[in-house]
């Protein structure tokens, strides 16, 4: 059994653009200054990079899915296919800033290691993800119609969602000053039925599953979560916990 996720572009747009909408209490915490070069890390379809680079900024867009990358570049964003556990830059930029991709990174040790190199001394990592606690309705609800079927949910289970204590050692073991990082609880209504949602970030629990039954499966997990994630006007609610964090790669590291 593989697990798998792949990033259509039209898909993202229509299902998930509250991800960027989101994102802006994360630039407010970046605070960019006109002229810094800034990597957006998982930049997606570019929506919030778009947003640094109107303020001023040099931004440079990474991201591992090549579609996502090409909706970038339409958008005339400098944006480029790369993972973000093998960055490839090395003191480049004066900032790099993460929303809502790290947490589908699983080693964390490596893109913290590449995002340390791609920085000048000084500095700044800010970033946002889910963390511990993030969907576990929904996660839980996806690992368990996989196991009902003999199928190992655990294994098909993408998301790395950290807790606070987890985060904060992983950076300063690699030598950064974490000035801020909390789990903030954001309940977040979808804009559609949560099938969108599931067909769009949940591909790798769905792949599982022959494709003939696929239907099935997301109406079967659409069912149980109904009662959990849909409230009394019809509106689904996922419950996410966000990990935000700013930290700095110090002038003097040890």
């Amino acid at each position: 059994m593989t697990s798998t996720q792949t990033w259509d572009p039209e898909r993202y747009a229509k299902n998930a653009r509250f991800v960027a909408d989101l994102g802006m209490p994360l630039v407010e915490l970046l605070a960019p200054r006109q002229g810094e070069r800034i990597l957006d890390l998982g930049c997606g379809d570019g929506a919030l990079t778009m947003k640094l680079a109107a303020m001023g900024c040099d931004v440079v867009g990474v991201d591992s899915s090549a579609p996502q990358i090409e909706a970038a570049r339409k958008l005339g964003l400098d944006a480029w296919v790369m993972s973000a556990e093998a960055l490839n830059y090395e003191n480049e930029f004066d900032a790099v800033f993460s929303n809502a991709a790290l947490h589908w990174v699983k080693r964390a040790d490596d893109a913290i290691a590449g995002v340390w190199r791609a920085q000048k001394l000084g500095g700044r990592f800010v970033g946002e993800m889910g963390g511990f606690g993030c969907i576990e309705k929904i996660r839980s609800t996806l690992i368990a119609a996989l196991e009902r079927r003999g199928l190992d949910g655990k294994a098909a289970d993408p998301w790395y969602f950290p807790t606070v204590e987890d985060y904060r050692a992983r950076l300063e073991r690699r030598g950064f000053r974490v000035d801020y990082i909390a789990l903030i609880p954001r309940p977040t209504p979808l804009p559609g039925d949560v099938t969108g949602w599931l067909e769009t970030f949940a591909e790798s629990f769905i792949k599982c599953v022959d494709e003939r039954e696929r239907p099935t499966f997301i109406a079967e997990v659409r069912d149980e979560l109904a009662p959990k994630l849909r409230d009394a006007s019809g509106t689904w609610i996922a419950d996410y916990v966000r990990l935000r964090f700013s930290a700095v790669k110090p002038l003097d590291p040890q």
